[in-house]
């Protein structure tokens, strides 16, 4: 799981040569530290086919703003530096898979 932070979101996003899953989360948030072992899982299953990333918007503000994430947790699909899907609040493992395609 690579950790994001302003300085390397472009490199580890929009050069990736896979579709690139993005967590924001925050420290604090119950609904974030019960998405994490989800995120995990996914990445366990689909880590060859899709680039996992995390990003605590409580210390990566700039990131934050980039992409108005108002609420957490939210996750983004981003490929070749575009969104392709954006997911907020606490989903199951069968929802995140169903709303992001994840085959």
């Amino acid at each position: 799981m690579i950790h994001l932070t302003n300085e390397n979101f472009r490199r580890e996003t929009e050069f990736a040569e896979q579709p690139v899953l993005i967590d924001f989360y925050q420290d604090n948030c119950v609904p974030c530290r019960s998405m994490e072992p989800v995120f995990d899982k996914l990445e366990a299953i689909y880590g060859e086919r899709y680039k996992f990333c995390k990003a605590n918007v409580g210390e990566q503000e700039g990131l934050a703003q980039q992409f108005d994430i108002l609420s957490v947790p939210t996750i983004i699909m981003m490929l070749d530096g575009e969104i392709l899907h954006r997911v907020n609040g606490l989903r199951s493992q069968e929802e995140l898979c169903s709303i992001l395609n994840l085959s």
